[in-house]
């Protein structure tokens, strides 16, 4: 799957900035899935349409954004949604810049209008919940450029075919996790699902990637099937996809 890229290096450099994050991005597509090509971007038209309808220019890291990825469906829209240029939009409380949305519309991430204006500003996210406290915006990762190494991770992960799976988790599981595999250095963010507790971690080893929502749920993707089975094996229990 790698080739030689060390995932665990490359978004070492990724998460410090903006430059790091597009470059890291880049890296990630070429060894993990496609070369990001011409036309893997929105067209600059598209995205001055929608500064006209807002009012404002998009924040430079959500413009790049879409400039470099916004057409790639494995990396933005397999599982959660970058919403497209014409999508996106100021929420009912006129708070928040919305720019993705989870697949069933449960959770939304944005950028505050109060630092809209800023570069690279901060991602806020909320649930569509009936408790007021969980519909009320809440901090998720501190740039945009940031989130969107973490969008592209995580849609990369749900895009995969085949050498995949998905378990539960426990305190024995997540204990072996922590052992057994190397913790990847993205920041801890929350686990939009559930707000408060344990935050979303990456992890690598034995030819796959690994995430971890919450402290509840785990997702795998491997390069081979042999490395997927690698995984189940230091990690039994009730995986979802195994047949054998």
């Amino acid at each position: 799957m790698s080739g030689g890229f060390d995932l665990h290096d490359e978004l070492a450099r990724g998460v410090r900035d903006a430059s790091g994050a597009w470059r890291f991005i880049r890296l990630f597509a070429a060894r993990y899935a496609s070369p990001i090509v011409a036309g893997d971007g929105r067209d600059e038209g598209e995205l001055r349409a929608a500064e006209a309808r807002l009012g404002f220019p998009l924040p430079a890291s959500v413009h790049e954004a879409y400039a470099l990825v916004g057409r790639r469906y494995d990396l933005t829209r397999s599982q959660d949604r970058l919403l497209a240029p014409n999508e996106v939009g100021v929420d009912d409380t006129g708070e928040v810049l919305v720019f993705r949305v989870e697949n069933q519309n449960v959770a939304q991430w944005g950028v505050p209008l109060s630092a809209v204006t800023e570069p690279d500003p901060p991602v806020v996210f909320r649930l569509d919940s009936a408790r007021e406290t969980e519909r009320a915006w809440q901090p998720f990762l501190d740039r945009v450029s940031l989130a969107c190494v973490e969008m592209v991770l995580s849609e990369w992960m749900f895009s995969a075919e085949m050498f995949a799976d998905n378990r539960e988790l426990d305190d024995e599981a997540i204990a072996s996790l922590e052992k057994r595999f190397r913790r990847l250095p993205m920041p801890d963010y929350p686990f939009w699902a559930g707000p408060g507790g344990r935050p979303m971690r990456w992890f690598d080893g034995l030819g796959a990637v690994l995430r971890a929502d919450g402290g509840a749920w785990l997702w795998v993707r491997a390069a081979t099937a042999d490395g997927l089975t690698a995984v189940r094996r230091a990690l039994p229990g009730e995986w979802l996809m195994d047949q054998g």
